[in-house]
């Protein structure tokens, strides 16, 4: 099939109307700030809606919503392979741009997609974020954050991690918080009410099966811990975001 024809009358509509595609720099600029977790830069990108700005954007498709879903795919494809040249674990790369490329496939207006896009990108910039963190951290700690990680919806102790590295609790607790900047108890703390932020936003877990999952105590403390670190309870928070993302209908709070 030969298009030279189409695609120069094409050339010459766009050099006519003046339309031109974004600097490349730009987006070179914003790929680097992701791979390298520069997280203030990329939420001012996401501020300024810089993704749906149509100065710029090109055509892949007459349709806009199509447009979108096709921009998203190219930027995902665009940002894991610049967090892999980067140093994050290829399998993890990929595994997010499927996830969120599947999620995109679910949104039904523009505006879901955007907000999609900006979910994505501060994912995988706090993953880098975290990443270049760890490349300066003892041994001891690297081991420490990936056993928390993996255990998260255990009930995690100093000294259960003292013994899984073979140092003492007061050591242990002095060295995370000299190269973590929070001390230990707070930082699982924090990790379980990130990893439950989730679960109440994207899936259909009740409040009390979140709070068993993630070894608390009880609701009651599970809620009172959630609200102490967000500001608003568990239940408030499911109704503020829910699925925000794509459109899926609601299941009922029990």
């Amino acid at each position: 099939m030969d298009l030279s024809k189409e695609w120069y009358r094409s050339e010459f509509v766009n050099q006519e109307m003046l339309e031109q595609h974004r600097v490349i720099e730009t987006e070179y600029t914003f790929y680097d700030a992701i791979a390298n977790g520069n997280i203030e830069y990329v939420q001012d990108n996401c501020i300024n809606q810089t993704f749906t700005n149509p100065d710029g954007m090109g055509k892949l498709s007459e349709d806009k919503l199509q447009n979108i879903r096709y921009h998203f795919v190219v930027t995902t494809a665009m940002i894991t392979r610049y967090c892999v040249h980067a140093g994050m674990e290829q399998e993890q790369a990929y595994s997010l741009s499927d996830f969120y490329i599947l999620k995109m496939d679910k949104c039904r207006t523009i505006d879901q997609i955007s907000r999609l896009h900006d979910t994505m990108c501060l994912d995988f910039c706090s993953r880098m974020n975290e990443l270049k963190r760890r490349q300066i951290l003892s041994k001891p700690i690297v081991l420490c954050l990936n056993y928390i990680y993996s255990h998260i919806h255990y009930r995690i102790t100093i000294k259960e991690l003292a013994e899984y590295l073979s140092l003492s609790e007061s050591y242990l607790s002095k060295l995370f918080l000299k190269e973590m900047g929070i001390p230990l108890s707070h930082y699982i703390t924090d990790l379980k009410i990130e990893k439950a932020k989730n679960l109440l936003q994207y899936s259909d877990y009740s409040i009390v099966e979140i709070a068993n999952y993630f070894s608390f105590a009880s609701q009651s403390h599970f809620i009172q811990v959630f609200q102490k670190k967000t500001g608003i309870t568990p239940y408030k928070y499911r109704i503020m975001y829910f699925r925000t993302n794509w459109e899926a209908p609601k299941k009922s709070e029990s």
